[in-house]
C-alpha cells in the first residue's frame, strides 16, 4: 500500500514539474518574442526617422572628427545586437526586474524621439536636448543593470559609450549649423 502512495505522489509531483516546465518554457518564448520585436520596433521607428530627414542632414556642415556615415548604423546594430543577447540569456534564467523593463522601454522611446526631433523635425537643439535624456537614462540603466547582474554591464557599456559620442557630435552640429 505505502509503494501505491509513493506512486501516486511521484506522478502528481512529477505532473506538476512537468506543467510548470512547459509553462516556463512558453513565457520564456513569449519573452523572446517581446525583447525581439521591442528591439526591431525602436530599430525601425528610429531608422524611418533617419532616413526621412536624411537629404537635410547632408546638407549639415560637421566637424572634421565626424565619423563616416556607415559607422552609424553598424554601431547601432552592435548596440542593439547585445541588448537582444543579453536580455534573453536573462530571460532564461531570471524574470527580468519591472524597474529595468521600465528603463528599456523609456529609452526605447527616447532613441526614437531623438531620431524624429533631430531628422525629420530637423531640430538640433530640441535633438541636443532629447540626446542628453537618452544618455542620462543610459547611464541610470547601466547602474539598474549592474543592481542585478553586474556581468551584463560589461556587455552593455557600449551603449552610454555610444550615445556619449553622439551627444558630442550633436552639439557640435548645433554649434556650426
Amino acid at each position: 500500500m505505502q509503494n501505491f502512495y509513493f506512486l501516486c505522489f511521484m506522478h502528481t509531483y512529477l505532473k506538476k514539474d512537468i506543467n510548470y516546465t512547459m509553462k516556463t518554457k512558453k513565457q520564456t518564448i513569449f519573452s523572446y518574442i517581446a525583447i525581439l520585436g521591442g528591439i526591431l520596433l525602436v530599430a525601425g521607428l528610429g531608422s524611418l526617422f533617419v532616413q526621412m530627414g536624411m537629404s537635410w542632414y547632408k546638407t549639415l556642415t560637421t566637424p572634421s572628427q565626424f565619423p563616416p556615415n556607415y559607422v552609424v548604423p553598424i554601431m547601432w546594430t552592435i548596440i542593439y545586437g547585445i541588448f537582444a543577447i543579453v536580455l534573453c540569456l536573462w530571460v532564461r534564467k531570471d524574470d527580468i526586474p519591472v524597474s529595468i523593463i521600465s528603463l528599456l522601454i523609456l529609452n526605447g522611446i527616447m532613441n526614437v524621439v531623438w531620431c524624429l526631433v533631430f531628422f525629420t523635425l530637423e531640430q538640433t537643439f530640441l535633438g541636443l536636448v532629447a540626446i542628453i535624456l537618452v544618455l542620462m537614462l543610459s547611464i541610470v540603466l547601466l547602474k539598474y543593470i549592474f543592481n542585478y547582474k553586474k556581468t551584463y554591464v560589461l556587455l552593455n557599456i557600449l551603449y552610454p559609450i555610444w550615445v556619449s559620442i553622439a551627444t558630442a557630435l550633436n552639439l557640435a552640429l548645433w554649434i556650426l549649423n
